[in-house]
């Protein structure tokens, strides 16, 4: 399920320069198309059944797992003594798949959960039950990793993609990306939207959930009419106080965003650190770019580049729905979500479909 959630989320919406309704029609039409594959994908009993169990049990399992942890050698001996006797049958069994485990030279809890895979995996191949195979296409990378679209309505992934950098599903469509140097500038400006998409969705979003759940005294918490108080001799202040960021000035705001955001970005652009050594310039990492030290190995650092993209690219669909709401409803996207739940009969996307409002920006 998590893979085919990935090859969905990431499936083209292009809609080019199309008109204001029919754009929001085909939006509609992909939507409706999208839950419906969702659905019937999701509709294995197996699956479901799965990630209920997981649900509920992964919490338990932790907390016993804890408990087992803290207990002494000789308690955890009486313990086993005890299992031995109450349920001889599943305790014999377990005995056996641990000593398997241990000639296979698992010893971490990764090896263990990689065993464990690779047998979910060999049962699926033996078996052809789709839910067991779908544990032999977990990786993020390589000819493996998971595609846009099943393999039996590919015609083959471009000789370009080969799995070898993070967010890579083997989708260019158009070509754009066949040659070398034009891959390597549409990875990097991709990556880049990314971030700050990342970082104005949850710019949009933060200020009303202050002014409307909390209390904030924000004079204008909607981020698309924010930046106009100062256009109209008005004042910004940060959460609402004059004493953290009082912006009055536009000319100070320009001034101080181009030495802030210019000079971290000709800093990461270089590809130089201040001590003369090169670092990669779409993950630089160090003390300035990755001060909690995430990615402490290769393996969690090519995990967390996956994350990265994909969450980045949600967030840059999630601005353009921002854009697209802010234009048509003249509101917020918190604002919007409470009144679709507050009436989704009629405060839903049908209503500005069917609908030609005065455009609000």
């Amino acid at each position: 399920l998590r893979v085919a959630l990935n090859r969905i989320r990431h499936s083209s919406y292009h809609a080019m320069k199309l008109s204001n309704r029919v754009a929001i029609c085909t939006s509609v039409a992909v939507n409706v198309a999208l839950a419906g594959f969702l659905c019937l994908r999701s509709s294995s009993p197996v699956v479901g059944t799965g990630i209920r169990a997981a649900a509920k049990s992964s919490n338990a399992l932790a907390s016993r797992g804890a408990a087992v942890m803290s207990l002494t050698k000789s308690q955890r001996a009486s313990g086993m003594k005890n299992a031995a006797f109450n349920q001889p049958a599943r305790f014999q069994a377990l005995q056996q798949v641990g000593a398997l485990a241990h000639k296979s030279g698992a010893k971490s809890i990764e090896d263990f959960r990689t065993l464990a895979q690779d047998v979910v995996c060999q049962l699926g191949k033996e078996n052809g039950n789709q839910a067991l195979l779908n544990a032999c296409n977990v990786e993020w990378y390589g000819p493996d990793r998971p595609k846009w679209l099943p393999d039996a309505f590919l015609a083959g992934v471009p000789d370009y993609l080969t799995g070898e950098y993070p967010g890579d599903y083997g989708w260019d469509a158009l070509g754009l990306s066949s040659d070398p140097e034009t891959f390597a500038n549409y990875r990097e400006a991709e990556l880049l939207h990314a971030r700050w998409a990342m970082l104005g969705a949850l710019g949009c979003i933060f200020p009303e959930i202050l002014a409307k759940n909390y209390g904030v005294g924000l004079e204008e918490p909607v981020w698309f009419k924010a930046g106009a108080l100062v256009l109209n001799d008005k004042s910004i202040d940060y959460l609402g106080s004059p004493q953290l960021v009082h912006a009055s000035s536009i000319i100070a705001i320009a001034a101080a965003q181009v030495l802030l955001m210019g000079g971290a970005e000709a800093y990461r652009a270089s590809g130089v650190a201040p001590n003369g050594e090169a670092f990669d310039k779409m993950h630089p990492g160090g003390d300035y770019f990755n001060p909690l030290k995430l990615g402490k190995d290769e393996a969690d650092l090519a995990e967390l580049k996956v994350k990265e993209i994909k969450n980045g690219r949600l967030a840059m669909f999630s601005m353009l729905g921002f854009y697209i709401q802010a234009a048509t409803t003249g509101n917020g996207p918190l604002q919007n979500l409470v009144d679709h739940r507050a009436d989704a009969a009629n405060e839903n996307i049908f209503k500005y479909v069917f609908t030609s409002p005065e455009p609000v920006l």
